[in-house]
């Protein structure tokens, strides 16, 4: 009986795991490596998740920044049933590769990743989803005009070009900087480089970025929405202290069709906030912090109609 009770047991906890779902590191090429989820039940939809800006990794973590988020946002749609694949942009593979070289990066780059990654997978699915977070967003919306994708999901996304958005959150936090940054802001439009830059705004101006600065700044996502034609979901939270509210109804008013959720009490990194400033940076570097629900809930309604 102790035999068999033990047998038992060691089919059950077999059983158990057969029931989790399943993860495997895929290469899409020399650049693109992530993860892929797939649900215990066989599924022919894919959500595509692209991170933001800066060294933010597939799990939606920077250096000295562990929120997890994106990796928490995988998951919750894959046990939704879904298939998720999010991925590392290249800077990850030239920084391992000890071969990044800040002036050869293009945004034009990362447009081109995404578009190579839904082409991996599109023998495999019959709908496949991009959902960009922040800078995400617009490579999503460019990489959708490139791609067969059925459906894209708009997540705190800006709605006007870079540098308004800079020059925006300059204003705030940094007004006696905003004349100088304007105009150095036009000159790397205009010129291509922009030299009479004030030293605390080096993070944006230095030399080595310039260039990608000015691949990235020529692109309006409010222009590059309404060049799409499949169903579109745009999302905001009310506690977003990078993008406010009226970036997403911008993309809403560049796109009419589309649909448009504001999240009560989500952040920039899709956690729930219910208090001050305080509490929304902290999240920033919380792991442990769950997800924002109704995030959840908005798209896999949308993915599923």
């Amino acid at each position: 009986m102790r035999l068999v009770f033990i047998i038992g047991l060691l089919l059950a906890v077999s059983t158990a795991h057969s029931q989790d779902p399943t993860s495997s590191e895929i290469r899409i090429n020399e650049f693109i490596s992530g993860t892929l989820l797939q649900p215990v039940k066989q599924t022919d939809t894919l959500a595509i998740i692209i991170a933001g800006s800066g060294p933010t990794d597939r799990n939606g973590n920077q250096q000295m920044m562990q929120n997890n988020s994106l990796k928490q946002l995988a998951q919750q749609l894959t046990k939704n049933g879904f298939a998720t694949f999010r991925y590392d942009k290249r800077l990850f593979a030239l920084m391992r590769q000890n071969a990044l070289i800040e002036e050869q990066l293009n945004f034009d780059n990362f447009v081109s990743d995404a578009a190579s990654t839904v082409n991996y997978f599109e023998q495999d699915f019959k709908t496949i989803v991009l959902i960009g977070h922040s800078q995400g967003a617009l490579i999503a919306k460019l990489a959708a005009q490139q791609t067969k994708v059925s459906k894209l999901v708009s997540l705190a996304g800006a709605g006007q070009a870079i540098d308004l958005v800079i020059l925006d959150q300059i204003k705030k936090q940094a007004p006696g900087l905003a004349e100088n940054a304007q105009q150095a802001l036009t000159d790397l439009k205009e010129t291509g480089n922009s030299k009479n830059y004030n030293p605390a705004l080096a993070s944006i101006f230095r030399p080595s970025v310039q260039p990608f600065m000015k691949s990235w700044i020529k692109y309006d996502p409010a222009e590059e929405i309404s060049a799409l034609d499949i169903p579109i979901l745009i999302v905001t939270g009310t506690k977003d202290l990078q993008v406010p509210l009226k970036e997403g109804e911008l993309l809403k008013e560049a796109q009419p069709k589309a649909e448009y959720a504001i999240i009560e009490s989500m952040n920039h990194v899709l956690k729930t906030i219910e208090g001050d400033d305080i509490e929304n940076s902290k999240s920033y570097n919380e792991a442990s912090r769950p997800i924002n629900t109704e995030l959840i809930k908005e798209i896999t309604r949308f993915i599923r109609e």
